[in-house]
Formats: C-alpha cells, structure tokens, sequence
C-alpha cells in the first residue's frame, strides 16, 4: 500500500469531494461563501476552489482517505488480477494437467 499526499490547508472533510472516474482520481476542493461579510487584517491561505485530477496506473485502486491537519492523504493499492500474478512453475514433474489437450490425451513422442 502506498499513501499519497495532499496539502489542502483551510478545507474540512465537507468540503473535499473525490471520486474515481475512468482511471483517474479527482480531487475537489468547495468552499462555502461566506466571506463576503467578513473583514480581514490578512489573508494568509487562500479560500477559492480547486480540482485536481491524477491518472492512476493500471490495478490501482483507492482503498481510503484521511484528512488531518491539513493534509489529505489517500492511500493506493495495486490489486493484480489472478490471472496476472506470477506463478511456480515445477521443472520435471508429473506433467498430468498438460497432457489433456480438448479432453482428449495428448499423444507423446513415443506414441507417435
């Protein structure tokens, strides 16, 4: 599992929207309005709206996120299907499963 980092300093956990859309994580960032009436010394972080948008490899998924302090931290994890994971091979072994070919036994070199 991999854990991926996000700065997204301001934002609470309503605020941040993600979702896996075609191989990529979209990350949206909405803050409310509510700004116009307030008076300000300093704007230190700025409060707009942001999407970020990250293409994901292929067999990974999502598998959570967290928001703590500011960072949002969504971790990954590559699943490879069954049929894409190595295997043991056995070298001179009772080769019994090879020999059937369609249901029907494979000939050998000494039955030919």
């Amino acid at each position: 599992m991999k854990v991926q980092a996000l700065a997204v300093a301001g934002f609470g956990e309503d605020d941040l929207d993600l979702e896996v859309k075609e191989g990529q994580l979209i990350v949206v960032g909405k803050k409310d309005g509510g700004i116009e009436n307030r008076k300000f010394l300093h704007r230190g972080i700025a409060e707009r709206g942001f999407i970020r948008r990250f293409q994901l490899a292929d067999h990974v998924v999502v598998s959570g996120a967290n928001l703590k302090h500011g960072l949002l931290r969504i971790e990954l994890k590559r699943e490879l299907p069954e049929a894409m994971k190595p295997r043991k091979i056995s070298i001179g072994a009772d080769a019994t499963p090879s020999q059937v070919i369609d249901g029907r036994k494979a000939r050998t070199a000494s039955a030919a």
